[in-house]
């Protein structure tokens, strides 16, 4: 472990959840309870998309893959993530929702099955917002053996990088942004000019990331974790909602117990759309999660 990855892990046990409150274990935090299914017949899940993970006009989409992905894992024989592709239809919004399960193919090492989320419109007919194909495996079951020239992201210890409740002052955002009160981020500052008005046009944002009320991280909260740090759009001197289109994310490993390391870059943004490519860190200096998203922007004019 590096000396800056301990720095960090003392400083998310003090401060990563509120003042005087008890760190939440899995199972019983707000992100469980938010992405919890009721299965209502042989592959059919009810669940109520909530409204304290959205941002701008629209649910969060890490978020939402949290949703299917725990529906997809009561659905299949297998316990965990290995990848999960999905395709963003239309915007989901807070309350009611259906989900639907297929298993593709149950196997030895690895369960495929695909999923849909679908809301009601008001004329009370049905509209499918997401559409997932995920395989699933035993991340426990898997070898030691790691061969890999990947390295952690250079993130400043977690006193030297900065969250939303440390902006200056606050600037208004048409919308919600109530996502960020269940988050807990500590930015880079290197990746923070587009905040004070002035973006690098790298086109990148790194950052210490957890959940507000001290959760641990698991394969489910992986799949939030690549889609909740402001868009790299931000950086090239764009803003607004940035909606995601498909996403893809590759969990590696269990994440260990302390704080994350999330970096995300774009190379190319044209004709409205960009790709991002995340890596979250995790305080073993593991790599346990990669990602790669194609979503849209409106450009500034």
């Amino acid at each position: 472990m590096t000396q800056g990855t301990t720095q960090g892990a003392t400083a998310y046990t003090t401060s990563g959840t509120t003042s005087g409150a008890a760190q939440a274990a899995i199972g019983d935090s707000e992100f469980d309870r938010d992405t919890a299914v009721v299965r209502r017949a042989p592959g059919v899940y009810d669940t109520e998309l909530s409204a304290g993970w959205t941002i701008i006009n629209a649910v969060n989409g890490g978020y939402l893959l949290a949703v299917l992905g725990r529906a997809l894992a009561d659905a299949l024989p297998h316990p965990d993530p290995f990848t999960v592709s999905a395709h963003y239809l239309t915007a989901s919004q807070p309350g009611p929702a259906v989900i639907r399960t297929d298993t593709v193919r149950a196997g030895r090492t690895l369960s495929t099955g695909q999923a849909s989320l679908f809301q009601y419109a008001e004329d009370g007919s049905e509209v499918e917002r997401i559409r997932v194909i995920a395989s699933y495996g035993d991340l426990g079951a898997l070898p030691d053996d790691v061969r890999t020239s990947a390295e952690p992201p250079a993130i400043p210890p977690i006193d030297q990088c900065f969250g939303p409740q440390d902006a200056p002052e606050a600037t208004p955002v048409q919308g919600s942004t109530a996502i960020a009160d269940r988050l807990w981020l500590k930015l880079d500052p290197d990746t923070l000019g587009w905040a004070l008005g002035a973006p690098s046009g790298k086109g990148e944002m790194r950052s210490w990331f957890g959940l507000a009320d001290g959760r641990d991280a698991d394969p489910l909260s992986l799949l939030l974790a690549v889609d909740a740090l402001p868009p790299t759009a931000f950086d090239l001197g764009l803003s607004g909602w940035v909606p995601t289109v498909e996403l893809t994310v590759h969990v590696r490993c269990r994440p260990a117990p302390g704080p994350l390391r999330v970096a995300i870059r774009t190379r190319n943004l044209a004709g409205g759309f960009l790709e991002e490519d995340a890596e979250v860190w995790d305080s073993a200096d593991r790599l346990v999660a990669q990602s790669r998203q194609l979503a849209r922007t409106v450009l500034a004019r």
